[in-house]
């Protein structure tokens, strides 16, 4: 335990169940092994289920008790009900739900015909329902969502803040909800070229290790706390699109339009 941790209450998450999306790789692995090392029980979701059973022994080898892998599509309703009651039958309760799941694809929104529909389903409607299913096992806990929304790009991820900031209104105190606003973490999602043009100024930015953002948001999570942004940095861009918008536009419509033309798709 790092001396933050000694300063700050933090709930011990040993023996409890933990629930994440998306945990086959990148942030969603590295969250996972960090709730192993705290001996947490662990549900791990991804839809590339060939790809959990190394990430299964990994948490095992870290220290958790007892792990079960799920194979499924976070879009898909039915899916989503289908790992809460899975979790639930198996562990008999739910005590974190890490909602990480997440896609990036780049389309300018005039060219698409679909308006995106799958990165919606997936980054929004792949997080709700799944809380959705989650709420009444969480109650009975007392437990805690975390939601990965999004500090840059993205803004089916950015629509997240506002939703789950409306549900902590409408459940009280029962449930505590972490939101957290990523910026540049090195993982796969983010080497992939559509990714690095739909973030824009990913070419000069520095990023951080998916490892040291997976402990921050369990530590984050742990203590309670209501926002997280992970690199601590990316604040000083919130304020500087305050004081400077049309900065922050131009330089993100340059990015975005030199990436393009690298995808093929201008």
């Amino acid at each position: 335990m790092n001396m933050e941790d000694k300063l700050i209450s933090s709930e011990n998450v040993a023996g409890k169940v933990v629930l994440v999306t998306g945990a086959a790789s990148g942030i969603g692995e590295q969250i996972s092994y960090e709730y192993a090392r705290r001996r947490a029980r662990l549900v791990l979701v991804d839809i590339r289920g060939d790809r959990l059973g190394r990430v299964v022994r990994n948490v095992k080898n870290l220290g958790s008790p007892d792990v079960i892998a799920i194979a499924a599509d976070v879009s898909k309703v039915e899916d989503c009900k289908r790992f809460i009651d899975e979790t639930v039958k198996h562990f008999g309760q739910l005590d974190h739900l890490v909602n990480n799941a997440g896609i990036a694809r780049l389309k300018l929104f005039e060219e698409d015909e679909s308006v995106s529909e799958f990165p919606r389903d997936v980054n929004f409607w792949g997080t709700v329902y799944g809380t959705h299913f989650a709420i009444p096992h969480l109650r009975k806990s007392y437990g805690k969502i975390i939601v990965i929304a999004s500090g840059l790009g993205k803004s089916s991820k950015a629509a997240l803040i506002s939703f789950y900031e409306t549900l902590r209104c409408e459940i009280g105190w029962g449930i505590g909800i972490t939101i957290v606003t990523p910026g540049l973490i090195n993982s796969e999602l983010t080497q992939t070229v559509a990714a690095k043009a739909a973030i824009g100024f990913l070419d000069f930015v520095p990023m951080a290790s998916s490892e040291r953002c997976g402990k921050a948001i369990v530590r984050s999570a742990c203590r309670g706390d209501k926002y997280l942004t992970e690199p601590s940095w990316i604040k000083s861009l919130y304020l500087l699109k305050i004081l400077c918008p049309e900065l922050i536009e131009y330089t993100n419509h340059i990015a975005l339009m030199k990436n393009l033309k690298k995808t093929g798709n201008q």
